[in-house]
């Protein structure tokens, strides 16, 4: 049997198993470790019995968030022709940071980056990248933002770093995502140059807000950085009016779009992100509402310029594209995969309907799930779904909170997963859906696991 044939009967195995296999993991690293050499083997094995011995390792320490009922985190699953074109990706193993190491792998990027502004309805003048995740997209987003603030103020920031610099300040929406804070770590600007702003609203930045925060340094380079999408509850910022206020006081506004975003493409939802388009940058993730494989992020400006200043490296034995697009002046790698190429798979499968329809869809059945369970003897609704993420906290009958004992007994029970949280001091439930292949029948198996759960516990 050819060595691909195992690979793709393990495969085919595993997806056909998602509708009955527990979704969290069930085994120990033990029995993860049992199948492979217990040292660096002496002599090489057949290929054949190392793909074997590889799909036995990872058999009993895979999730299934691939399926329909995996509600922690936000994780799509793979769309199938998204899921065929990764494979093919990986089967050409082009290098796609050249248009002349690659060309195919510089021409699709360009196709996958025009539908993907078209998608979510930005500038169809802005530059993107395609990188691994939304902390990538973050670092080489607020990258550019990094060179256009200072370049304001007559600083060179890629000749000269950072040292004697003018110091930026971020002002970011008090629930910024960690992984925003890392990208200003890895850029050299540190975590204590963010000023959290909060506002009347749960989640949100309030105007006023932000105008007494940019008056309090009218002359320092500054970014402002917004959410369309909160965490916890979905929140986005009012862009409209915050994008404006910033940019009249000379600040880039750069928006954490990780899976929010994508309400854009929405008629329905994207009165939700009104005037995202307004910012300066963006960053989003493809493996979560587009449902493409891991890994694939995208960083998007509205300013080239600022862009490949940023990123834009040079060498003698580099052949330039010409006409076509140099993948490596919008991304921070050298050698890297076509990742760019499931995403185009993705948005050609679903177009503008499918993906609208897809992303209703996943927030519908995030309100069904919150309502289903808030519906339980014990269960208190903290935050019903304006998207599709939702909050909802477990309460035992002399009142403690047993959030986490029902959320390890529902993921115990292999109907669901989903994860914990924390919300005004106190704990609770995520729900997050993101995954196309959730149906009503998840949404109500996960229901029933809740009320097996909290039964077990009242």
């Amino acid at each position: 049997m050819d060595t691909l044939d195992i690979a793709f009967a393990e495969a085919r195995r595993f997806l056909n198993s998602l509708g009955t296999r527990p979704v969290a993991a069930r085994g120990t690293a033990d029995e993860m470790r049992l199948p492979l050499p217990a040292q660096f083997p002496e002599r090489g094995m057949p290929a054949n019995d190392v793909v074997r011995a590889i799909a036995a390792a990872a058999e009993p320490g895979l999730t299934g968030n691939a399926g329909g009922r995996f509600f922690a985190w936000v994780k799509g699953g793979a769309l199938p022709s998204a899921l065929a074109a990764d494979i093919l990706c990986s089967a050409w193993d082009q290098n796609a940071v050249l248009a002349s190491t690659s060309p195919a792998g510089a021409v699709l990027e360009e196709v996958a980056g025009r539908f993907l502004l078209d998608a979510l309805r930005l500038p169809t003048d802005a530059s993107y990248a395609f990188v691994t995740g939304c902390q990538m997209a973050h670092a080489t987003a607020l990258a550019a933002a990094r060179h256009a603030v200072l370049e304001q103020k007559g600083w060179d920031v890629e000749a000269k770093g950072l040292q004697g610099a003018p110091a930026i300040r971020v002002l970011a929406n008090a629930h910024h995502h960690s992984s925003v804070t890392r990208a200003l770590r890895l850029l050299g600007l540190g975590s204590d140059c963010i000023v959290p702003l909060s506002g009347d609203r749960p989640g949100l930045v309030g105007p006023e807000v932000l105008r007494a925060a940019l008056a309090e340094a009218p002359d320092a380079p500054t970014i402002v950085i917004l959410n369309a999408g909160d965490l916890n509850i979905g929140a986005c910022d009012d862009f409209s009016t915050l994008c404006p206020i910033a940019q009249a006081a000379g600040a880039w506004v750069h928006v954490d779009g990780a899976f929010g975003l994508w309400a854009n493409a929405s008629p329905r939802l994207s009165a939700l992100v009104a005037g995202v388009e307004r910012a300066d940058s963006w960053a989003t993730d493809g493996h979560k509402w587009l449902n493409t494989p891991y890994d694939c992020g995208m960083a998007i400006t509205r300013h080239a310029s600022a862009h490949i200043a940023a990123m834009r490296m040079t060498a003698a034995y580099l052949t330039n594209g010409g006409p076509v697009r140099d993948p490596m002046d919008f991304t921070p790698e050298w050698s890297r995969r076509a990742r760019a190429i499931p995403a185009l798979a993705a948005l050609m499968e679903l177009g503008r309907d499918g993906l609208a329809a897809m992303i209703e869809r996943c927030c519908d059945h995030a309100a069904a799930i919150y309502d289903g369970i808030c519906k339980l003897e014990g269960a208190t609704g903290i935050a019903r779904p304006t998207m599709n993420q939702g909050l909802v906290r477990f309460d035992a009958k002399d009142g403690a909170n047993i959030s986490d004992a029902v959320i390890a007994s529902i993921n115990a029970s292999g109907e669901a997963f989903l994860s914990g949280g924390s919300w005004n001091g106190e704990r609770v439930m995520r729900i997050s859906v993101c995954g196309w292949n959730t149906n009503a029948n998840d949404v109500a198996r996960t229901v029933a696991a809740a009320r097996h759960a909290l039964s077990d516990m009242r």
